[in-house]
């Protein structure tokens, strides 16, 4: 058994960091709402692939933030807009791809390697462009940190980790309910109805994200 006082973090913030951050990831939001919709349009292999895509992003933002390369969005908010704003745009692109697809929902349960690449790539791309998960970890980790405990980026890996499996364990819950529900919601609305509905459901996402992440 590990002493308590070797562990990197202090034991006694484990439980409520956890309890913390299982609150923030099921407050809706707009990875919540793209990985229903992507879930419900393309099934359970799809919406685990987006899973890896954001679980790879929000590592991205909070690795900056262990290293402390996320203070520019504080020290000069222009960047904090610039990313904010790319990040809605592509989620409305994203829309608007759903609203010109082809083919029928129903038929898309066998997920190839190129689709999965593509779902993987746009859940990174659209957690890189919401800096709102910079600063939630800026904000987060060192209310939870310790000084006596030592090294604060071994603290804020450690804690950062821990809040990685937390959001993989949650979004891949909202995966298999959505991937779930997708037998009856496919029949009562096929085709084009399933595809309108899918791009209403990204813009709306866009539109969240626009308002979510106000300074």
């Amino acid at each position: 058994m590990i002493p308590h006082s070797a562990w990197p973090v202090d034991p006694g913030v484990l439980l409520p960091f956890l309890i913390a951050v299982a609150l923030v990831e099921l407050t809706p939001g707009p990875n919540m709402g793209w990985l229903a919709l992507v879930s419900l349009d393309r099934g359970r292999a799809a919406g685990f692939a987006a899973v890896a895509g954001i679980t790879v992003g929000l590592g991205a933002w909070m690795l900056a933030a262990a290293f402390g390369l996320t203070q520019a969005l504080i020290a000069w908010p222009p960047i904090y807009q610039i990313i904010r704003w790319a990040g809605v745009l592509f989620l409305l692109w994203l829309a608007w791809e759903a609203w010109r697809g082809d083919g029928d929902p129903a038929e898309a349960d066998g997920v190839d390697h190129h689709s999965s690449l593509r779902l993987f790539l746009r859940g990174m791309t659209g957690n890189l462009l919401n800096p709102k998960a910079a600063l939630f970890y800026v904000a987060l980790l060192p209310t939870f940190m310790r000084p006596e405990r030592g090294s604060p980026l071994t603290q804020a890996l450690v804690l950062g980790g821990l809040h990685l499996a937390v959001a993989v364990a949650i979004h891949a819950l909202i995966v298999a309910g959505a991937a779930g529900a997708r037998g009856p919601v496919l029949r009562r609305m096929q085709g084009r109805r399933m595809r309108a509905a899918m791009a209403l459901g990204i813009a709306a996402v866009a539109v969240w994200m626009a308002w979510e992440t106000r300074l």
